[in-house]
Order: C-alpha cells, then sequence, then structure tokens
C-alpha cells in the first residue's frame, strides 16, 4: 500500500539565513511533533517512573517493584520489530491515514486501552494482570516510537530534521514532568486509580496530532520474493515458531545487556528450578565495575542468536528463513550498500559520538564530595538544567536548519567533550552556586545540542523503505561503548586521588585546591580515604579523561565527512 505526497518544491541551498531557519519552528510539521513527543513521553515515565509510586503506596516491596521495570524493556530491542512497521499496512487505516499515521493510532490506542486497564487493577489484589497490562503499555509504546521516529524522518526533509527533532525532545520532556507530578497530585486526592485514568485520557493527545499531521512522504514496501519456494504449510508452520522462539531468546538477552538488568534471565532460572543461580546471576549482573562485562556479552550474545534466527537453512530455501532474511537483514545490507567501507565509519561514530557525555555518570556524588546539598543539586540540575537543556535543544534544530546536519554533528562532536572539563574547574572553586549555575548551564547546553544533532543525523542516514528499521537499529546501537567505559568511571578518579596523595606522580595537581574552601570534598578522608585535595586531583584528572575519550567522536566525525559519498552528503544536506 503506498501513500499519497504533495510534491517537493526544488531543493534549495543548504545553507539558511536565521530567520529562515527560525521559521522552520513555525511550520505545522513541527507543532505536531511537540505533541508526538510529548505522546512518546507520556507512557513511558508513566510505566517506568511513577508506577513505583504507587506500588509502594499498596505495601509492596521494593524487590517486586523493581520487577515491574521490566515494562520498559521493549524499547531497548524495538528493531526486531520494526521491519513490521515498515512492511505491513493497516486494513483500511492505511488506505486513510497513510503508511505512519495508521501505524501511530494503532500503537496510541494501544497505550490508550492498557492505561485505562492499569487504572481499573488494584496492586493489592490484580498485581499480575498489572503487570501484563504494563508490559502490554510498554510493547505499544516502544512501537509509537518507532513510527513517530520514522513519521518524523519521512514528513521533513534533512534540513528540517533538527527542528523536528528539537521539538520531539521538547514534548518529550514535558510529558516526563507531567507524567512525573500531575499522577502523585491527582493521587493524593483522587486516588490512583482515576489518576491513571485521567492520563490515559491525557494520551488522546497522540491520535488528535496524528490526525492534524501532514502526510508523510509516499511510503513504498520492500517486497521479499519468494517465487519458487516451495510452499510447505506444516512444516512452515513448525519453522516459524522455532525462529519466532529463537527471537525471543534474543530479544530477552539484548533486553537484559541493553537494560542493564537480569531479572528476566534470572526468572527463567527460577523457573527451572535454580534460584540460587538466579539470586548469582542478578547480583554479578550489577556488580560495579564488572557487571557490565555480563551485559555486553548478553547484547553479542543476542544479536548472534538473531543472526541464527534469520540464517536460511543451509540447501533448503523456506518462506519462513527468506521472509526473515529478508525483512531483518535488507535494511542492513542497504546501509552498507548506499555507504560502502564508509558505513563502518559511519556506525562508529553512532557509538562514539556521546560516549563522553555518558561517563559523567557519577555526577551527583562529585557534587555532594564537593560541597553542596542535596537541595541545592536537585534545584540546580532539575530545575535550572532542564531550562538550560531545552535551549540547548533549540540551539541544535536552529543549527542544523541553518548550517545543515553534518556541519552541526561535527560542531557538537567538538563541542562536547571539550566542554566537559569545565567541571574540572568546577572542583577547584568548591561548593560555589554560581559556578555550579555555569557549569551545568554549559554542560546542558552543549549536551542536548548534540544530542539533537545526532538524532538529525542518524535521521539523515535511513532510506525509503527501511526508514523505521534502520533508525530503530542504529539508536538502540549508540549507546553500547559509552555504557562499557562509564562502569570505570568511579575506579579513575579513586586511582587519580590515590595517585595525588602524598609524593605521588599527580600530587603536583593538588596545588590547583590551595585556595579552595576547606568544606569542599570535607569527606574525603571518609570516603575514599585520601586528603581532599587529593580526591579533588582526582576529579580533574577524570574531568581531563571525560574530554579525552571524546577525541575518537572528533575524529570520527572529520573523516564521516570527508569521506560521506557526494551523492549521500548532498541528501543529508538537502532543504526544500
Amino acid at each position: 500500500m503506498t501513500d499519497a505526497a504533495s510534491p517537493a518544491p526544488p531543493p534549495d541551498k543548504p545553507r539558511r539565513s536565521v530567520f529562515g531557519a527560525l521559521a522552520v519552528f513555525g511550520e505545522r510539521r513541527v507543532a505536531i511533533m511537540l505533541g508526538l513527543g510529548f505522546a512518546a513521553g507520556l507512557p513511558n515515565f508513566l510505566i517506568f517512573d511513577t508506577m513505583s509510586a504507587w506500588l509502594r503506596a499498596a505495601g509492596l516491596s521494593l524487590a517486586v517493584i523493581s520487577l515491574f521495570s521490566l515494562a520498559t524493556l521493549p524499547y531497548s530491542f524495538k528493531f526486531l520489530w520494526a521491519p513490521l512497521v515498515d512492511r505491513t499496512a493497516i486494513p483500511g487505516l492505511t488506505r486513510w491515514l497513510g503508511h505512519r499515521r495508521s501505524w501511530m493510532v494503532v500503537a496510541q490506542a494501544g497505550v490508550i486501552a492498557s492505561l485505562l486497564l492499569i487504572s481499573t487493577g488494584d496492586p493489592a489484589r490484580d498485581l499480575k494482570m498489572m503487570a501484563v497490562f504494563a508490559v502490554a503499555a510498554g510493547f505499544c509504546s516502544a512501537t509509537q516510537d518507532i513510527v513517530v521516529d520514522a513519521w518524523r524522518i519521512e514528513a521533513a526533509d534533512a534540513s528540517r530534521q533538527g527542528a523536528m527533532a528539537a521539538a520531539y525532545q521538547w514534548g518529550y520532556r514535558i510529558a516526563n514532568i507531567v507524567a512525573g507530578a500531575a499522577p502523585l497530585f491527582l493521587a493524593d486526592r483522587i486516588g490512583w486509580r482515576p489518576a491513571y485514568a485521567l492520563m490515559a485520557a491525557i494520551m488522546a493527545l497522540g491520535p488528535l496530532c496524528v490526525l492534524g499531521a501532514p502526510r508523510e512522504a509516499e511510503h513504498r514496501i520492500r517486497p521479499v520474493h519468494t517465487d519458487g519456494v516451495a510452499d510447505r504449510p506444516v512444516l512452515d508452520r513448525i519453522e516459524w515458531l522455532a525462529r519466532l522462539a529463537l527471537l525471543v531468546a534474543a530479544a530477552a538477552l539484548l533486553g537484559s545487556g541493553l537494560g542493564a538488568r537480569a531479572d528476566l534471565l534470572a526468572g527463567v532460572l527460577r523457573a527451572l528450578g535454580d534460584p540460587a543461580g538466579a539470586d548469582a546471576l542478578a547480583k554479578a549482573w550489577t556488580a560495579k565495575p564488572n557487571g557490565v562485562w555480563l551485559q555486553l556479552v548478553a547484547v553479542l550474545a543476542g544479536f548472534g542468536v538473531i543472526v541464527l534466527a534469520v540464517t536460511p537453512i543451509p540447501g533448503v530455501k523456506t518462506r519462513p528463513g527468506v521472509y526473515l532474511f529478508h525483512a531483518l537483514l535488507d535494511p542492513l545490507f542497504d546501509f552498507f550498500r548506499r555507504f560502502g567501507r564508509v558505513a563502518f565509519l559511519i556506525l562508529g561514530l553512532v557509538c562514539v559520538y556521546r560516549v563522553s557525555d555518558f561517563v559523567l555518570n557519577i555526577m551527583n556524588a562529585f557534587y555532594q564530595d564537593l560541597g553542596f546539598s542535596l537541595t541545592q543539586i536537585a534545584e540546580v540540575r532539575k530545575v535550572f538544567g532542564v531550562a538550560a537543556s531545552m535551549a540547548g535543544v533549540f540551539v541544535g534544530g536552529l543549527s542544523v536548519a541553518r548550517l545543515g546536519v553534518m556541519r552541526s554533528l561535527v560542531i557538537g562532536a567538538f563541542a562536547l567533550p571539550i566542554t566537559n572539563t569545565i567541571f574540572g574547574w568546577l572542583a577547584v572553586q568548591g561548593p560555589s552556586i554560581p559556578a555550579l549555575l555555569t557549569a551545568i548551564g554549559i554542560d546542558n547546553v552543549v549536551s542536548s545540542y548534540a544530542g539533537t544533532c545526532l538524532i538529525a543525523y542518524m535521521s539523515s542516514l535511513t532510506t525509503a523503505g527501511f526508514t523505521a528499521t534502520q533508525y530503530a537499529l542504529l539508536s538502540s546501537l549508540y549507546s553500547l561503548p559509552g555504557k562499557l567505559i562509564a562502569s570505570q568511571s568511579g575506579r579513575i578518579v579513586e586511582n587519580a586521588a590515590q595517585s595525588a596523595e602524598g609524593n605521588g606522580p599527580l600530587a603536583p595537581l593538588r596545588a590547583l585546591f590551595a585556595a579552595t574552601p576547606k568544606e569542599a570534598f570535607a569527606s574525603a578522608l571518609a570516603k575514599s580515604h585520601v586528603d581532599p585535595s587529593a580526591l579533588g586531583a582526582g576529579y580533574v584528572v577524570f574531568f581531563l579523561y571525560s574530554g579525552l575519550v571524546g577525541v575518537a567522536a572528533m575524529v570520527l566525525a572529520l573523516l564521516v565527512a570527508r569521506f560521506t559519498p557526494p551523492a549521500e552528503a548532498a541528501r543529508e544536506e538537502a532543504t526544500v
């Protein structure tokens, strides 16, 4: 089934005036994207975070509550069913709304229905059913993410992807605030069940935005040719079940690795009668710092099982084998066919682009060690920091519209690691609120700018017919190296602090803290067994390191910009 699309005006020069770039934010599709971002963020936060407050109020243990986080695992392996979204039309709806918008309506209807079903439950009596509904909400919400990303990419040219990504992130963050605060306020007054019913009603904003959304570009379903392949109904059904079972196993491995939770795998061990092994696996999975290696092994094993599930039987052509092979691997083959050897550079860039950001996973500990109170940290990070992030998202969208995707991406690749070093300056200032505002403000603006540019760039890498699958795969991969490297952050600080103690090789760095207020790192001796200036020196080394790990992204961004095939570069920078 294909969708009609309005003809596009002829392309323009990639570089726009500032006013022309700002005008992009006033377009209808960008406003619609704001609403779709809200619809995408609302269910995620309701099932991942807010529901834990409801379960705790019902008297459930933390161990039980933590199991509900499994409902968000579909976000980690959504690329497995993204080909279905790319290739399948919704009967009746597709003709009326178009391919992407019909899928959005169906996914949003699933989210609304799941939230309504959750609102009828009682954790004290219907916990299992509530868990089923939460998983359904997570699956439908992840599907919504797949198709919203695909619509965003197909409904606008590359120069507008920055504004579209900015609007999406604004909507998503607003939804997180609403989903995090409104249900708690309502539950205190009218109860949890009416609160969740009201959230389901608010989710109706999603279908309204879909009905007001412009039609995406014509969607072409790539055919899978099974001509000449024997039709074996019984054997094909058995093979389908076997291959789908392998894909479910792959999803469990990928979700456990990418989501950093072993609850699902531990549950399998318990079901097999090995509770001791299940407990040992769960502890090893989250152990610091070596648990991340188990997570990485699970991810690699998951991809290995996927390859096994889609590989045709040697010497025998079957319909399930041919269909799954082409449905899941054709998008990957298309990517490498278009970019050639540069594809490896591109994938490397996507994987390492935000590594320097991901390693900053110990910032709350740093702020506390520096001497800030929890209230001060919360006020600056959650209020001022959110405002700075939203400003960075806007600047990122403006940059893509004004300068183009690749130029903006290169700027972000250099700015992100360089600005990380500002926290080294903050360490020397001590617990100064103006210094904290400066450091967090600059970091959040740059981080959000770079994130917006990356989203726009990954969007430009997709191709018609494979948009949902290719983007879902890229978005699942980009955080993997960051998780691995981030596991060493605390160890680097402590080792550097010990090297700065006494006459160690890093001892000269302690001179930086000669004028630092005494309350800075006052708990260093009790927590890290070093004096305050040595711990401060350890943090300075860590922030320099966090900048250095971003050098790979700088180099790869320059190489990708240099070697991207001219046809693809023109496509990425094209405007309408």
